[in-house]
């Protein structure tokens, strides 16, 4: 078994439903749910959108692979009706699920880098994270989301 860190974005629709549905749904088909962070409205980061973000940080223990786990993210993204990922360029959607963090595991594939390269610059994906895991460490920089946190000045 291991522990995953995710990010939970929605910025269309019933925002809140969203959450939680796709909160529910990985604890359906993934694993166990051990913590969900409260939600955080933030603005769009790297696009223009009218539409405020609801995001959040959801720990989870799973039996599948880190590959296997992106492939169950990306069809529950798929069946709540995100029609196409970020591929640098960014977008309103119903929901996005990023893996921030698989154990201490450093991965680096066409389909998937972990940790998520971009997650430590990110407030809106490391004040979630902050609520849940404020002392787990990143494996690359070898620190905990706290310190990544005042470091970057974004505490």
């Amino acid at each position: 078994m291991a522990i995953a860190y995710l990010a939970l974005g929605t910025n269309i629709g019933n925002k809140r439903r969203n959450m939680i549905t796709a909160a529910a749904l990985l604890a359906e088909r993934v694993g166990d749910v051990l913590a969900l962070s409260g939600f955080y409205e933030t603005e769009p980061w790297g696009f223009q959108s009218e539409n405020t973000f609801l995001n959040a940080a959801l720990q989870l223990e799973t039996s599948l692979s880190p590959l296997g786990l992106l492939e169950a993210t990306q069809q529950i993204e798929v069946e709540m009706g995100r029609t196409q990922k970020s591929n640098g360029t960014y977008h309103d959607r119903i929901i996005d699920i990023d893996i921030l963090l698989y154990d201490d595991l450093i991965l680096q594939t066409p389909e998937l880098t972990l940790p998520h390269p971009l997650m430590q610059d990110r407030r809106f994906v490391m004040e979630p994270l902050l609520e849940i895991a404020p002392n787990v460490v990143h494996p690359v920089f070898k620190k905990t989301v706290v310190f990544l946190m005042r470091e970057r000045n974004i505490l």
